[in-house]
């Protein structure tokens, strides 16, 4: 069965799944949870196919939430439950959701996870390799957010790729941190699929404090962390930190954003963990690369491809790039994505006729292989992991009453890597202030898409046919 919800299955009974506080969930125990679960969806007159928002911290309830809607053959919306009501009901609609799963007041008429488990145990839903499992809101390769399409089939192959790289692989008697936000494909596939695929254990933390999630690492034995990294960063600059706390990580690995050189060097000397960096994006479930193998890391490498995984560098006359020289990463395999939700003319941007991801990064690579980013081809901003795209935000502003004109870049940050900087022209007469704008701001998207800094001007730079010039910004 290609059901994705399957791979909770053959695990044995009495090995941990979830640690949530002082809670253990067994394999044995989710996996009745779950089959309730899906009794509680069908109940509820869910079918294959239906979209169901799960607006959920990171925890048990997630994750049995998320293996019941694709156990019935629906599809998974995760969306960011600290996200204000409106962005919320935006990304609802975008993609029909038949229901909402919340634990909280986000979402009106939502169901619980409460009322969900009493259901009667219903059998998984048989799914084949294609058809769709989840819907991941993001910024995409260019172009305002939008839903990615991943399969069944898509997310298994990643898992795949994943656990067939020399090193990179995780086993059932690991233990990962799962602080990653399960709203994101890091966390939901690369920490929660994996650990659950391979029969391992997730610590669940649903929000990144550095001192409680060292503290979490170290009463739980973990071995495996995945994150950010302006999380390794956190935990370097903590002045009490426990330097011993993680002693028994074997793997730690960090991918969605750059990871500098100087956040890397300041953790592996403060802790003694080596440092492995990866890449990959949401539409491509979302590992690419990585950096595990025998040997010290290569400075600024994102490693090499995953097994399975065709890359390759192509540049500006759709040629494959000399080896030396930058070109555009492009992405082959089976873990590429579908297309993007009900947009066909971004998904026509993003995948060439036969199946090739064009990405918009541009990387270089050495004699052995190893690719390193030079840089972007769009305009994305990631924060703290998260991708910001400039237009969502700008279009926010726009919304406000006293603003004629807006622009936003990114802009370093000590503590997440990046930040959102808006330019704005006020309109003729308006005494609008910069906390106006956050405010405004603050009531209509997640945290992280909100400008940290607003600067006013009485014009913004546009090229000759009206393009809004952001490279001036920056």
């Amino acid at each position: 069965m290609s059901n994705l919800a399957t791979i909770i299955d053959g695990h044995p009974d009495d090995a941990v799944a979830i640690v949530e506080g002082g809670s253990r969930t067994t394999y044995g125990e989710l996996r009745t949870l779950v089959a309730a679960m899906r009794g509680g969806l069908v109940r509820e007159g869910v079918q294959p196919g239906d979209r169901v928002a799960l607006v959920l911290p990171n925890g048990l309830d997630f994750a049995a939430v998320y293996l019941a809607v694709l156990g019935v053959g629906a599809v998974a919306v995760p969306l960011n439950p600290t996200s204000p009501g409106p962005e919320l009901a935006a990304e609802i609609g975008a993609v029909g959701t038949r229901v909402s799963v919340a634990d909280g007041a986000a979402v009106e008429q939502a169901l619980t996870p409460a009322s969900l488990a009493g259901g009667d145990a219903v059998d998984v839903v048989d799914r084949a390799d294609d058809d769709l499992a989840v819907l991941i809101f993001t910024a995409g390769t260019g172009g305002s957010p939008k839903a990615a399409m991943l399969s069944h089939g898509n997310l298994r192959a990643n898992l795949d790729q994943i656990q067939r790289h020399p090193g990179r692989e995780v086993g059932a008697d690991d233990v990962t941190l799962g602080v990653l936000p399960l709203f994101h494909i890091f966390g939901l596939n690369v920490v929660l699929g994996l650990s659950l695929y391979t029969g391992a254990s997730v610590v669940m933390v649903d929000r990144f404090d550095p001192a409680g999630s060292l503290q979490a690492i170290a009463d739980n034995g973990v071995t495996v962390v995945a994150g950010a990294p302006p999380m390794y960063a956190a935990w370097a600059r903590l002045a009490a930190a426990n330097a011993g706390a993680l002693v028994g990580v074997r793997l730690a690995l960090t991918g969605a954003a750059p990871l500098s050189e100087e956040t890397r060097i300041a953790f592996e000397t403060r802790f003694g963990v080596t440092l492995r960096q990866g890449y990959g994006l949401t539409e491509a479930s979302p590992v690419v690369t990585s950096s595990v193998f025998d040997g010290a890391p290569k400075p600024h490498s994102i490693g090499v491809p995953l097994p399975g995984v065709d890359v390759r560098l192509v540049d500006d006359e759709g040629q494959d790039a000399l080896v030396g020289d930058s070109g555009e990463i492009w992405v082959h395999g089976a873990n590429v994505f579908k297309g993007y939700w009900e947009n066909d003319e971004a998904t026509a941007r993003a995948l060439t006729p036969d199946g090739w991801l064009r990405t918009g990064d541009v990387a270089v690579a050495d004699d052995d292989g190893f690719l390193a980013i030079v840089d972007r081809a769009k305009d994305l901003i990631i924060v703290s992991g998260f991708n910001v795209f400039p237009a969502e935000v700008e279009d926010t502003i726009l919304e406000h009453p006293d603003i004629a004109e807006a622009a936003v870049v990114g802009v370093a940050h000590p503590h997440t890597g990046e930040a959102v900087k808006a330019f704005v022209v006020p309109e003729t007469g308006s005494s609008v202030t910069e906390s106006d704008v956050q405010a405004f701001c603050a009531g209509r998207l997640a945290r992280y898409k909100c400008p940290t800094t607003v600067t006013f001007v009485d014009a913004l730079p546009h090229g000759l046919a009206g393009k809004l010039l952001r490279r001036a910004l920056r």
